[in-house]
């Protein structure tokens, strides 16, 4: 079983208006619900929105719904905010419709005690608020963070930062890049999204000067919070032990493989003509190369034609040996 809440605060009677933090939470939501391909991932998650003043999300009910979430025993309880975040010297809140000041908002601390002490197997905190990162953070030690086995916590910005929200209603810098993951930006080769191939798309998408999101894991099993579309199929990936059947193997290639010839190299007799079943071959080996499985070895230029045309070969790379390893060993 999968649980997720998620909230999305746009309107407050005390504090500033937000634009975005409502579609922010539909979508992730909605990305959240569904595999790719249709199977259900987290079932029916609990969308907590205000949009506006007919509509709020009041402290009461916010503190009801993230102590319910994590008293639970699933295998995943996600938690994810979009609104306005206070911080002070005792710690950090997540401010709901009717906080009149920060302080008054939901302690980052009682979360923190909540999802530690709950049973399920894995509790991941996604937070899109200003001073998020403060999450983990020890108030009587700056700087110092303490987390809880199965615990990931990923946030939009560091404690002393605010965090973006997008222009007139459009997403958030944050919860744009955390979609665009979770859609297959971030997906493994079998398709797999986990919370750290998620940090590693936002903080690689966002650059020195933007602001920096925090990640901080305690997990020792993996983890994926969505199965999006792999790369390449789970057929041709699989026969990559059959392509190259030992460590360090070099598939020799030679003209016939390829199938684009120029007019005068159609008429040179010495190069052989394409052969189809090679073809088909190759097709699957620039695949391979595509997405960083095999490079070309030998040819004057790094590029599986010159490779093909020049009798050369290609070999897998460090993250092909590493595949090629999980399938001999039927891992995938």
């Amino acid at each position: 079983m999968r649980k997720a809440l998620i909230v999305g605060i746009d309107y407050y009677t005390d504090f500033k208006q937000l634009k975005g933090c409502v579609n922010d939470a539909r979508s992730v939501a909605e990305i959240l619900e569904r595999h790719h391909g249709g199977d259900v991932n987290f079932a029916t998650p609990k969308l907590l929105v205000a949009p506006d003043h007919y509509n709020p999300v009041s402290r009461d009910e916010f503190r009801r719904s993230v102590k319910d979430l994590f008293e639970c025993n699933a295998d995943v309880a996600l938690l994810y905010f979009a609104g306005h975040g206070y911080i002070e010297e005792t710690g950090g809140f997540l401010c709901a419709s009717d906080c009149r000041d920060g302080y008054e908002g939901l302690p980052i601390s009682d979360i923190m005690t909540w999802a530690t002490a709950s049973k399920a197997k894995n509790k991941i905190i996604i937070l899109d608020s200003c001073h998020s990162g403060i999450a983990g953070e020890l108030a009587i030690k700056k700087g110092s963070s303490e987390i809880g086995e199965g615990m990931t916590i990923l946030t939009a910005s560091t404690a002393e930062q605010y965090a973006y929200e997008g222009a007139n209603g459009a997403p958030g810098v944050f919860t744009n890049l955390l979609v665009d993951a979770l859609s297959g930006a971030a997906a493994n080769l079998v398709g797999e999204v986990t919370p750290g191939s998620i940090y590693a798309h936002i903080d690689q998408s966002l650059g020195p000067w933007a602001q920096r999101p925090v990640f901080k894991t305690n997990v020792q099993t993996f983890v994926s919070l969505r199965k999006a579309e792999s790369p390449i199929s789970l057929e041709e990936l699989r026969a990559l032990s059959t392509h190259f059947p030992s460590p360090g193997y070099e598939f020799k290639l030679d003209p016939a493989f390829e199938p684009e010839r120029s007019e005068e190299q159609k008429q040179d007799p010495t190069i052989p003509p394409p052969d189809p079943d090679k073809n088909k071959i190759f097709a699957v080996l620039q695949r391979y190369e595509r997405v960083n499985l095999i490079r070309p070895f030998g040819a004057s230029k790094p590029h599986m034609w010159h490779a093909a045309m020049e009798s050369k070969s290609c070999k897998l790379t460090v993250v092909g040996e590493h595949y090629r390893d999980l399938v001999a060993k039927k891992l995938i």
